[in-house]
């Protein structure tokens, strides 16, 4: 649950990247997953306001295809944590039962436990991407004509917490397969351990 949140948080973080310009319009420009955001200084009825502008990103940028990559990893790890929720508490649920199925309730825990892997695979591979891309690589897009300043005008890339960010929920859904290991593992003794009851008593009585 709290991997869940932690990548809903990430989607909707505006600071996946954030640059600096020398310009006296936008000084700087924060890049989210799908939209950007700067302020403006506008002059309203001789009173300097500062806005913050909010611009979608959309067909009229020059997305590299990189930074689409990245949307579609934090997209898929959202839907697989909801994927993981819903397995979680299927084999909850189970065990609150009186004659539990165990053998659906491990198989929830593998399922979890696989897409749990598998997220956090996803988020780690997506935050050091884009921060490698971001810092270090060349791929900073061509702004659409009605954002007030040119890719050329960058003097400096920020670091953001997207990173530390990013490798707290993948860490978290690694923590979040150890427990559901433990639990497995749990059940399957509690299994065990009736087995050899029985067929104790079962000896017993012969």
């Amino acid at each position: 649950m709290s991997a869940l949140v932690f990548e809903i948080i990430l989607a909707t973080s505006r600071c996946w990247r954030q640059w600096e310009f020398d310009s006296k319009v936008v000084k700087f420009l924060s890049i989210g997953l799908w939209e950007a955001y700067y302020h403006k200084e506008v002059n309203i009825s001789g009173s300097v306001t500062n806005l913050l502008v909010h611009v979608p990103i959309n067909s009229t940028w020059a997305i590299s295809s990189e930074f689409q990559y990245l949307q579609i990893l934090i997209v898929w790890a959202i839907l697989m944590n909801i994927i993981v929720l819903i397995f979680s508490s299927v084999a909850i649920k189970i065990s609150f039962m009186k004659d539990p199925f165990t053998e659906l309730q491990i198989f929830c825990y593998n399922m979890s436990i696989i897409i749990l892997g598998v997220t956090s695979i996803f988020t780690f591979i997506a935050v050091s991407f884009n921060y490698l891309v971001d810092i270090y690589g060349q791929t900073t897009p061509d702004f659409p004509p009605y954002i007030p300043v040119k890719k050329e005008d960058i003097i400096k890339k920020h670091h953001t917490a997207v990173l530390p960010i990013g490798l707290l929920t993948s860490n978290m859904s690694l923590f979040g397969v150890i427990i559901f290991f433990y639990e497995m593992s749990s059940i399957k003794l509690q299994n065990k351990m009736k087995a050899q009851c029985a067929s104790k008593l079962a000896e017993r009585k012969a």
